[in-house]
């Protein structure tokens, strides 16, 4: 091949690159999309990402508990007041028996009584202990709590002031161990019960005291809480006990079950 044939053939070998190179660039300006260089660069990244897992938000349990009570239990949840607007609360199975949405919440000591057996409320009130004497008309609600009943009491401003020593020997003889030792405004919470023990180691009664080097709102001292989970009454328990604690009506349908065993026809022999 002379050199004029040769430099022929790289011409044309030069050109026909040129057209491929012009031809392939027009293909991949087609393909690409008129968006921002930024955003083609950024997709171009993000293929490389993995995507981002988000954890379900947590599960809200009975009365706002930390942790969900064990099964046959009853969470409770009781809360002082502090202050004019923040409300004293008593939580029963996640239903509201005294709060400011229920308005039934009061200045001075809140009572709920609560049907162990049922798990049902009987009763709800607050008492004032500032002003008025209703420390008898308190006395008289809690000694008319029904056996087998819960008990929940709880200070919204001064519990106190009005507290004759009638009502101190009642909620002592329930076994609380700091009612003397209410002051002026001071947090409290107690839970008891009427007919029938509580586990060791439940948490029932915490209290506070104002004190102007810690308090936030002069002479208002820092809301307390306890929350807990109560065992239910057990199930053969009830049983034996009747529909309404009556003993004499299980020992009834026995009689009646006996009897009618007496009077079945004798089983048939087999051949």
């Amino acid at each position: 091949m002379n050199l004029k044939a040769a430099g022929t053939l790289r011409a044309v070998l030069f050109i026909f690159a040129s057209v491929c190179a012009w031809y392939s660039g027009y293909l991949l300006a087609e393909l690409i999309p008129d968006a921002p260089l930024s955003s083609a660069i950024y997709s171009i990244r993000s293929i490389g990402e993995r995507p981002i897992l988000k954890a379900p938000p947590p599960k809200r349990q009975k009365c706002d508990h930390r942790a969900p009570c064990p099964p046959n239990t009853y969470a409770y949840r009781l809360l002082s007041g502090r202050g004019t607007d923040s409300y004293a609360k008593i939580c029963f199975e996640d239903q509201l028996l005294i709060g400011e949405k229920v308005g039934n919440v009061g200045r001075g000591i809140n009572i709920a009584i609560v049907d162990y057996v049922t798990g049902k409320a009987i009763a709800a009130r607050y008492f004032d202990m500032y002003e008025g004497d209703n420390s008898g008309p308190m006395t008289q609600f809690i000694q008319g709590a029904p056996a087998k009943s819960l008990l929940f009491m709880v200070t919204h401003d001064d519990g106190s002031t009005q507290l004759q020593e009638d009502a101190k020997e009642t909620i002592e003889a329930l076994g609380s161990k700091e009612i003397r030792n209410l002051r002026f405004r001071s947090s409290w919470v107690f839970l008891t019960v009427k007919g029938f023990e509580l586990p060791a180691g439940l948490q029932r009664e915490k209290i506070n005291h104002s004190d102007d080097a810690k308090d936030s709102d002069s002479g208002w001292p820092a809301e307390v809480q306890i929350e807990g989970c109560v065992p239910k009454e057990p199930t053969d328990r009830r049983l034996s006990l009747g529909a309404h604690g009556d003993p004499t009506l299980y020992a009834g349908i026995l009689v009646s079950l006996k009897l009618a065993k007496k009077h079945l026809p004798a089983p048939l022999a087999v051949s």
